[in-house]
C-alpha cells in the first residue's frame, strides 16, 4: 500500500509524544466526517484507501469523496450513515502521535461511548451550529466528566450552515461551558469549525477571520499530555509469577507485571497487599538486564528481599502509599450488558490482575442526564446504558484506589460467573464528589456468604 505522504521516520516517531482522544456528539453532527477529514487534510490517509472512499461515494451519486466512510467501516454504519461502533485510527504528525477513537452519536450505544473515552486524555464533542447543545451534547460532557478526562474540546460544526456567523458560535459556547464547568471539567476549548469544507479542521478558514484561536488540529499537537503517571503513588499489579528452578536460576523468583503507576526503586520498603505483609525490593529486571529504578508503563520484574507468598492478582506498593484494602465498594458504574443488574446480583469483580467474587448489595440511585445530574434513587435495576452508583461487598478484600486518583487501579469490570460476559464497567468513588449513606455490609445467607 502507498501513502499520500512520507511516513514519519523511527527517529522522529519516538521522540513524539502520544495524546489518546474521542470523539463524540449527537447524531449527524459530524463526527465521522471530521475525523476523516483530520485524516485527509493531515495527509494520513493511504491513497488505496482513499480510492476506495472515492469509489463508493461516486456509486452513491457523490461528486466528492465522503470522508466519513474512512471511520464507518461497518456495512451498517455505510448503509445508514450513522456510527455503531468504536472505530479506533492511529495517525502521527512530525509533532505528536495519536491514536483516536470515534464514537456513537445514539443515546443506545452510550456505553460505546464510555469505551472509547475511558483512556482518552481528551475529547471532542461535537455540535451542530444549527441545533446547538441537545440532551446528547450534555449527556457525552456528563460521561467526559465522569470519565475524568482532562481537556474537552467543544467543536461546533457546519458553521457553513449557519453564514460563519460568531454570534451562533459564542452563544453555543457560552451555554456549553458552562454547563461543563458545573460537572467539574477543567479544561474546555471551543472552536468554529466545518468539517465537510474543512474550516478550521487542519488549516485556518477563509470564512472566520473573527476567530483568532488554534485549529483542531493544532489544539491537539499542543494541548499539555496529562497521562504521565511516573508522580502518581506507585502500583505494581503481580501478572505472573516467574521461578525457573534450573541449574542456572536455582533460587530465583520473580514477580512479573506492568507498573500501573508510579516508580518503583531497588532498596524500597513495599507492602504486598492484600495479605499485608512488608519487605524491600531487590532488584528489578527490565528488558533482561537489572536496573536500579523502573517506572509506569514499563514491564519489570520484581525480585523481593524475603520470600513471601506472592500470586496472580497481589499489588506491591510503596509502604509509605500503600492503599487501603477493604471489602466494601461504592463505586459509579456504566452498565454494558443487555440484562440487567439488580440488587443480590452475583458477579465477579476484575480489578487489575486480581479477579474476586462480590455481591451487588444496593443501587443508590440512577443518574438521568437527560434531566441534568438528576438522580432518580433507589432504582429496581440498572439498564443498559444507564450510569449509576453501586454498593458491592466482595468475598475478599481488595487495594483499590478512588478514580478520581487513578484511573487505572481505581476501575474495574463487574463479569457474569457463569459464561464470563462482560456486565458493567466500574469507577470507585463517587461521581462528582456526591455524599451518601454508609455502606450496607450486612451478611449474605444464600451460598456467598460474604
Amino acid at each position: 500500500m502507498t501513502s499520500t505522504v512520507n511516513p514519519l521516520t523511527a527517529e522522529q516517531l519516538s521522540a513524539t509524544t502520544l495524546l489518546r482522544f474521542a470523539t463524540a456528539g449527537s447524531v449527524d453532527d459530524g463526527k465521522s466526517t471530521l475525523v476523516g477529514r483530520l485524516l485527509h487534510d493531515s495527509k494520513s490517509v493511504l491513497t488505496d484507501q482513499l480510492e476506495a472512499v472515492e469509489r463508493v461515494s461516486l456509486g452513491r451519486g457523490q461528486e466528492a469523496p465522503d470522508l466519513a466512510l474512512l471511520t464507518d467501516g461497518l456495512r451498517a454504519e455505510r448503509e445508514q450513515g450513522i456510527t455503531i461502533d468504536v472505530a479506533y485510527r492511529y495517525f502521527a504528525t512530525a509533532r505528536r502521535r495519536f491514536i483516536l477513537a470515534d464514537t456513537p452519536g445514539h443515546v443506545q450505544y452510550t456505553r460505546n461511548m464510555v469505551t472509547g473515552a475511558s483512556t482518552a486524555e481528551l475529547a471532542v464533542v461535537l455540535v451542530d451550529a444549527r441545533n446547538g447543545v441537545v440532551e446528547q451534547t450534555r449527556r457525552h460532557a456528563a460521561v467526559a466528566a465522569l470519565l475524568r478526562v482532562p481537556h474537552v474540546v467543544l467543536a461546533v460544526n457546519k458553521m457553513d450552515l449557519v453564514d460563519y456567523a460568531e454570534p451562533v458560535f459564542a452563544a453555543i459556547a457560552e451555554e456549553f461551558t458552562s454547563y461543563a464547568a458545573s460537572l467539574g471539567v477543567p479544561d474546555v476549548t471551543a472552536i468554529p469549525i466545518s468539517a465537510l469544507a474543512g474550516d478550521n479542521v487542519v488549516e485556518p478558514s477563509a470564512h472566520m477571520d473573527w476567530y483568532g484561536g488554534p485549529t483542531v488540529l493544532e489544539h491537539l499537537e499542543t494541548v499539555p499530555v496529562s497521562h504521565d503517571l511516573t508522580g502518581c503513588p506507585a502500583r505494581f499489579p503481580v501478572q505472573y509469577v516467574i521461578r525457573p528452578q534450573t541449574a542456572e536460576h536455582p533460587d530465583y523468583r520473580g514477580y512479573a507485571g506492568q507498573i500501573a503507576s508510579g516508580m518503583l526503586r531497588v532498596g524500597e520498603p513495599v507492602t504486598v497487599l492484600p495479605s499485608g505483609r512488608t519487605t524491600t525490593i531487590s532488584g528489578i529486571d527490565a528488558l533482561g538486564r537489572a536496573v536500579d529504578t523502573a517506572w509506569a508503563p514499563q514491564s519489570v520484574t520484581v525480585l523481593l528481599a524475603d520470600d513471601l507468598d506472592v500470586s496472580r492478582g497481589d499489588l506491591i506498593a510503596p509502604t509509605e502509599t500503600a492503599p487501603e484494602i477493604t471489602r466494601d465498594i461504592r463505586a459509579t458504574v456504566c452498565h454494558l450488558h443487555e440484562r440487567p443488574l439488580r440488587v443480590g446480583e452475583r458477579v465477579l469483580l476484575k480489578h487489575a490482575t486480581r479477579t474476586v467474587k462480590a455481591i451487588v448489595r444496593e443501587l443508590p440511585y440512577r443518574i438521568d442526564l437527560s434531566a441534568g445530574l438528576a438522580h432518580d434513587n433507589g432504582p429496581a435495576e440498572l439498564a443498559v446504558n444507564d450510569i449509576g452508583a453501586v454498593v458491592l461487598r466482595t468475598a475478599e478484600p481488595l487495594p483499590i484506589d478512588a478514580y478520581a486518583d487513578s484511573r487505572l487501579t481505581g476501575s474495574f469490570l463487574l463479569i457474569d460467573p457463569a459464561d464470563g460476559t462482560t456486565l458493567t464497567a466500574g469507577m470507585a468513588g463517587e461521581a462528582f464528589a456526591e455524599k451518601h449513606p454508609a455502606v450496607n455490609t450486612t451478611a449474605d445467607d444464600e451460598g456467598w456468604d460474604f
